[in-house]
């Protein structure tokens, strides 16, 4: 019988990690999905049953995974992939859809890639924690999202460090010094018409070996970071505020609204006008 929980996540303020949905399902016999991409992390933890994954590696060649119960994999953002159940012992598994500042370095530390997606435990005692937590998340939807995210923080640690591949953290202190230094200076001045240039400047390096060591160590260019953070900030206040677009663009650092408004469209999809009549917090 194909039973399944799916549900998504409200709420997508969460810059260093968040949920975007999540969901548990007891598989047909056959039952598959994709070929598709994500635009995020979506990890599957496989509690019983086998079934078979499909997926692209970093040249774009497509290998075959067999995995079952105790296992788990990872499917990578922009990554091609297919998955299906046995016909004669089709997978039970849960899953989380998941991405954030803080989860390229964890997933780099898992020892996980487009290469080597299938997660192994240490001990099984490691994979039953995993589950633990992906099950908490999905059958706790009620809970505050602090808490549901606290769990999912739970979640990456324990994927961090229980892989039987996984990485003893990074001793680079100095990028990490780099790296916290330039992120509080986006927090502390995006307000303003702040570049790539200034960051670089305030911390003291070239900008292209800070855009190398920035994208290496978060996921993403400075720019891309410089403009989600900013994003993120005025979805808070398109929710939660009587300022005008043209108000909340200028709070953000966009003075000029039309870029504003196709920046924020490039993000979500819709103009922030639109976004905030969907989306606003009724006082």
């Amino acid at each position: 019988m194909h039973e399944i929980i799916f549900y998504v996540f409200p709420v997508q303020n969460f810059i260093d990690l968040g949920l975007y949905q999540c969901g548990w399902e007891r598989c047909e016999p056959g039952h598959s999905y994709g070929p598709a991409k994500r635009n995020h992390y979506l990890f599957h933890y496989v509690i019983s049953g086998t079934g078979r994954l499909m997926a692209d590696d970093s040249a774009g060649i497509t290998h075959n995974f067999d995995i079952r119960g105790g296992q788990g994999f990872l499917i990578f953002p922009g990554q091609t992939n297919t998955y299906m159940a046995d016909i004669s012992a089709p997978w039970e598994y849960t899953w989380l859809e998941f991405d954030g500042l803080r989860v390229k370095q964890a997933i780099d530390l898992s020892g996980l890639s487009p290469e080597k997606p299938v997660y192994h435990s240490r001990a099984a005692m490691d994979g039953q924690k995993i589950q633990d937590e992906m099950l908490y998340i999905v059958k706790n939807r009620e809970e505050g999202p602090l808490c549901l995210i606290g769990h999912l923080y739970l979640f990456l640690d324990l994927l961090s460090r229980s892989a039987q591949d996984s990485r003893k953290t990074d001793q680079n202190k100095l990028r990490d010094f780099y790296i916290r230094e330039a992120i509080a200076y986006v927090e502390n001045n995006y307000q303003s018409d702040i570049s790539v240039e200034d960051i670089a400047d305030t911390i003291g390096l070239n900008r292209s070996y800070f855009g190398k060591i920035f994208r290496n160590t978060v996921g993403t260019s400075p720019q891309q970071f410089l403009m989600n953070y900013r994003m993120v900030k005025a979805t808070e206040l398109l929710q939660d505020s009587h300022l005008s677009v043209n108000e909340i663009g200028i709070a953000v650092g966009y003075p000029n609204q039309m870029r504003f408004s196709r920046a924020f469209k490039n993000i979500y999809g819709v103009p922030p006008r639109e976004w905030r009549n969907s989306n606003r917090i009724v006082n």
